[in-house]
C-alpha cells in the first residue's frame, strides 16, 4: 500500500511540475495577448517571395539580402531549396531577384536562416555569412559579392562543436564573427518539445576566429537575432523568450560584456540596425504561442518594434506595426531604408510599406 502511495505522489507532483511548465511557457510566449492591429500606409507584398523572407540585411546604397525558404519543423514550408533573394530598394518596381550561386557548395540541401555583411575595408570586397541548416545540421557559409552579376561565390563552410545550434551571425571580419545558439541540447526532438519547458538560461553568443573559437556571452533562454552598432564597440543579442535585447560590450579578448538589458514586451526575433540613426529595428512575434502550436486557421501574428537610443538611460521602445494574422503571418525581420520599411517573415511573404 505504502508503494501506491509513494508512486501516486510522485505522478501527483510531476503533473503539478509540468503544468507550471507549460504556464511558465504560456506566458514567456504570450498566449493570453490580444492582437489590435497596427497598420501602415501604401503596404505592398514583394514579389516572388511566397517562401518566406526569414532575415533581410540593407548595404547603405539600398541593395538588400534576403534569405528565403528556411525550412522550420512544425511550420509550412517549400520543398524547393532555399535562396538568396537581391532587392534594389531604390528601384520603384521592386523586383527581387534570384542570386545565382557558383562555387564548390550543395544548393539542394541549402536551408539558409541569419545572414550578415561585411565589406572589407583593404579591397572593398562584400562577404556575405550565412547560417545554413542542411539536414538541420549547423554550418556558417561565406560568399563573396559579385556585384556586376549579381551572384554570390562561395568560398568556404564554416563548422565547429560550439556551433552547434545557429540562429543568427554578425561578421566582424572577412573570417571572423559572433552567432547566437538558440539552444542547449542538439537532439531535435529534446530541442522542439523538451527544452521550451525546462525553462533554463543556457543559450549563448560564440565568437569565432580562425585562431579563436569561444563562447563570448551567455545566459539567455533562447539567443536569436545578434547585430553590431555604428561605431562596432556594442554587440546586440535578441532573448526573444524573455522579451529583452541585450546590449553588450565588445573587449579585447573578443569576449563579451554586459551593459544592460532593454525589455521589449514581445518575442522579438532578428534585429536590424539604422546605420544612420542607430535605432534598433526588431521583427516580433506578438503571440509566440500561435507559432508553437501553428493552426493554419488561426495563424500567428507580427509585430514590428524599434528601439531608438538604446545606449542612453531612457530608450524609447515603440511599436510601430501590428497585424493578427489576416495580412502578414509569423514577422521574423523588420528593417528601413529612407522612409521605407520592409517585414520579412519566418515562412510567409515579404511587406513593403510607407513609415509615413
Amino acid at each position: 500500500m505504502g508503494k501506491v502511495v509513494v508512486f501516486t505522489l510522485a505522478v501527483a507532483a510531476l503533473s503539478l511540475l509540468l503544468g507550471e511548465r507549460v504556464m511558465n511557457l504560456r506566458k514567456r510566449a504570450l498566449a493570453s495577448r490580444e492582437l489590435v492591429k497596427k497598420h501602415l500606409p501604401n503596404c505592398v507584398f514583394l514579389k516572388d517571395l511566397e517562401n518566406g523572407s526569414n532575415d533581410i540585411t540593407i548595404l547603405d546604397d539600398g541593395i538588400a539580402f534576403i534569405s528565403t525558404g528556411r525550412k522550420v519543423p512544425g511550420l509550412p514550408t517549400s520543398d524547393a531549396p532555399g535562396k538568396i533573394f537581391y532587392l534594389d530598394l531604390q528601384d520603384p518596381d521592386l523586383n527581387p531577384e534570384e542570386m545565382r550561386i557558383s562555387g564548390n557548395f550543395d544548393l539542394e540541401s541549402f536551408n539558409p536562416h541569419g545572414i550578415s555583411l561585411y565589406m572589407d575595408p583593404t579591397d572593398n570586397k562584400i562577404y556575405l555569412f550565412v547560417i545554413n541548416h542542411p539536414q538541420q545540421n549547423s554550418q556558417v557559409e561565406v560568399f563573396i559579392y559579385d556585384e556586376g552579376n549579381i551572384s554570390l561565390l562561395h568560398v568556404k563552410t564554416i563548422k565547429h562543436e560550439l556551433l552547434h545550434s545557429l540562429n543568427d551571425i554578425v561578421a566582424v571580419g572577412v573570417d571572423s564573427f559572433y552567432a547566437t545558439n538558440d539552444h542547449y541540447f542538439t537532439q531535435d526532438t529534446i530541442m522542439a518539445y523538451v527544452e521550451p519547458f525546462l525553462d533554463q538560461p543556457w543559450c549563448n553568443v560564440v565568437f569565432y576566429s580562425p585562431g579563436e573559437v569561444k563562447v563570448a556571452s551567455e545566459g539567455y533562454y533562447i539567443a536569436n537575432g545578434i547585430n553590431i552598432s555604428p561605431d562596432r564597440k556594442h554587440i546586440y543579442v535578441v532573448d526573444i523568450l524573455d522579451h529583452k535585447v541585450h546590449v553588450l560590450e565588445r573587449q579585447h579578448d573578443n569576449s563579451l560584456a554586459s551593459v544592460k538589458a532593454v525589455d521589449v514586451g514581445s518575442l522579438c526575433d532578428n534585429a536590424e540596425v539604422d546605420l544612420e540613426s542607430g535605432d534598433l529595428w526588431l521583427g516580433c512575434h506578438p503571440n509566440g504561442w500561435k507559432a508553437f502550436i501553428f493552426d493554419p486557421q488561426d495563424p500567428p501574428g507580427s509585430e514590428v518594434i524599434r528601439i531608438q537610443n538604446i545606449h542612453s538611460d531612457q530608450p524609447v521602445v515603440t511599436q510601430v506595426y501590428m497585424d493578427d494574422g489576416s495580412v502578414i503571418i509569423g514577422s521574423s525581420v523588420a528593417t528601413v531604408y529612407g522612409e521605407k520599411l520592409l517585414i520579412g517573415t519566418v515562412f510567409h511573404k515579404a511587406l513593403y510599406c510607407d513609415l509615413r
